[in-house]
């Protein structure tokens, strides 16, 4: 009987090699599969004035609620004050607009000063960037600064993040350019340009660049780079200053040419001496090995 029984399940154990060995070779010959559908991303830029309006309030709140009727997935903001001063009651404003919205957020320094009193925080100012979806890195860029004539002007950056959106991994850049001299712009965008050459796939680019879209540094951004509202070929779509009425285009998202623009839009407000602009996109699908 044992003897019966030791045959019978040998014959099993044999018919069931061809089988295992038929799914270790599947396994090892996994094909792509799709990480991340095509997914629609609303973008907004907003210069937020350290977040007070035309009226000469003080109010992160209002900025917080416009942010949240925008329906925006990533926000790329500048002139955002971390305990810099009464003038925004030393308050960590990318924190506070985190906080508020249930956003994650990334905050570059751009000016970097010593505290008022030992022990307490730097004094920053600079740009933030928050998000619905995780941020996996975080990086500040400083921008050159040449002199005018003897003192350079105002330091600027330009934030780079990495976003996982949906699975895809989007480069977001925010930045806020010279508001001076058009040749000190030109340098920027150029160091601009080079520092986001080196990553691959979809780049997004958000900022208060200080220049229309006929000038000469715009339009280096603009050959590499989709500008949203040009895409669009839409007429409303100056941005400053916000009130009494704005009468050009200083703020931008651009785009690598693997995004679609769907649609632009300038939100009317004077939340801010700058419109906020969103700009509805679809990233497209990416394939990676499983």
């Amino acid at each position: 009987m044992l003897k019966k029984l030791y045959h019978l399940v040998l014959s099993m154990s044999l018919l069931l090699i061809p089988l295992l060995s038929s799914s270790n070779a599947n396994a090892a010959e996994a094909p792509l599969f799709e990480k991340g559908k095509e997914v629609p991303l609303k973008v907004m830029s907003y210069n937020i004035h350290h977040g007070v309006g035309e009226d000469g309030a003080l109010d992160l709140k209002r900025i917080a609620e416009l942010i949240k009727q925008s329906g925006a997935d990533i926000i790329g903001l500048q002139e955002v004050d971390n305990h810099f001063s009464d003038r925004s009651n030393f308050e960590d404003q990318a924190k506070w607009l985190a906080d508020y919205l249930g956003m994650n957020y990334a905050y570059a320094a751009n000016l970097d000063y010593e505290p008022l009193q030992e022990g307490q925080h730097r004094r920053q100012y600079g740009t933030a960037v928050l998000s619905k979806y995780p941020i996996l890195s975080s990086e500040n860029h400083l921008l050159t600064n040449i002199p005018y004539p003897v003192n350079p002007t105002e330091q600027r950056g330009l934030s780079e993040t990495t976003i996982n959106v949906k699975g895809n991994h989007v480069h977001f850049f925010n930045t806020h350019l010279d508001n001076k001299r058009a040749e000190q712009r030109d340098l920027q965008i150029k160091e601009i340009l080079e520092i986001a050459k080196h990553n691959e796939g979809t780049s997004i680019f958000a900022g208060d660049f200080n220049a229309t879209p006929d000038s000469g540094e715009i339009m280096k951004m603009s050959a590499q780079y989709m500008d949203a509202f040009a895409k669009l070929a839409q007429d409303v779509d100056f941005t400053y200053p916000s009130l009494p009425q704005p009468d050009r285009r200083i703020d931008y998202v651009f785009a690598s040419d693997d995004v679609q623009i769907k649609s632009a839009q300038v939100i009317r407000t004077e939340a801010s001496d700058h419109l906020p602009i969103s700009v509805d996109l679809v990233i497209s699908k990416k394939h990676v090995q499983n």
